[in-house]
């Protein structure tokens, strides 16, 4: 498997409020310490500006990073810092970018629901961001994510009716919006290209769909878990992709949220062991 890690398991994310903030220097050590040699971005600008610098000291390359551009109601500004993250992405050697429709203002707590007219421009948006990803040589890849445009069964299903797009394989989100993996796998299955393993409880994923707690809340409330600890079916997943022929990097990517830094060898590097030493086991 080619595998990588993500500072999102580390609770380094891009939504505003999302809680305290590992330094990259103890993110990068400790991913390398679990025998990872390769890492996505984290939000733009978390690992500064010369991104291949930062890694060079960890032994670490960058496979991609995640990109969220309000799609429906992009402005010249919004694309234009999209832009420039793609080109930060190139520069450091990344092959994919991870685009996202967010919502207007960042947040992942309301469902997005878009009239005609903005699925329409949502979709223009997209084929313009891939051919700024082309031009730097990355594929660009669109990833189903709670409370964004492209959330539900419903969107996803259309999406892959009105655009060609590669889609990022998040087991997680999906199984939240309501699409079950296995079967995306299973029905278009060159569709993927791109894949973040996570693993969840559907308890608190169903009081995430049903609007009962906020994305967050959830995340705080234990909504993702080690791999192997939750209700996804991640070995049929990576035997589903290992018998379609998926070339593409498997990122080990858990939504994590942290109150303050937690104690030596506990907390985040502690279920990212928890996750490698499952797929050690299911991949023989």
């Amino acid at each position: 498997m080619r595998l990588a890690g993500a500072p999102i398991s580390w609770g380094v994310c891009e939504a505003p409020d999302w809680g305290y903030e590992l330094p990259p220097e103890v993110v990068l050590a400790q991913l390398r310490s679990l025998g990872l040699d390769a890492t996505e971005l984290g939000p733009t600008g978390y690992l500064g500006t010369d991104v291949r610098a930062t890694l060079v000291p960890y032994g670490l390359r960058l496979v991609g990073g995640f990109l969220p551009v309000p799609m429906h109601c992009a402005t010249a500004g919004d694309l234009t810092a999209a832009a420039a993250a793609i080109a930060t992405l190139a520069a450091a050697g990344a092959e994919v970018v991870v685009l996202a429709a967010r919502s207007a203002d960042g947040s992942y707590d309301r469902r997005v629901t878009l009239t005609e007219t903005e699925w329409r421009v949502l979709v223009s948006t997209l084929d313009s961001l891939r051919q700024v990803a082309a031009g730097h040589g990355l594929t660009a890849t669109l990833h189903p994510h709670v409370g964004t445009a492209i959330e539900d069964r419903a969107s996803v299903r259309r999406l892959l009716e009105d655009s060609d797009v590669p889609l990022c394989l998040d087991t997680g989100h999906l199984l939240i919006g309501g699409t079950d993996p296995v079967e995306l796998i299973a029905t278009v299955p060159e569709r993927i290209a791109h894949v973040h393993l996570k693993d969840v409880r559907a308890s608190v994923a169903a009081s995430v769909a049903g609007g009962d707690v906020s994305y967050v809340g959830a995340v705080r409330a234990g909504l993702y878990v080690p791999l192997g600890e939750g209700d996804v079916d991640i070995a049929g997943i990576v035997r589903g992709l290992t018998d379609s022929g998926y070339p593409g990097w498997y990122v080990l990517e858990q939504d994590t949220a942290l109150d303050g830094p937690p104690a030596p060898d506990t907390g985040p590097v502690e279920d990212v062991r928890r996750s490698l030493a499952y797929l050690e086991k299911v991949t023989g």
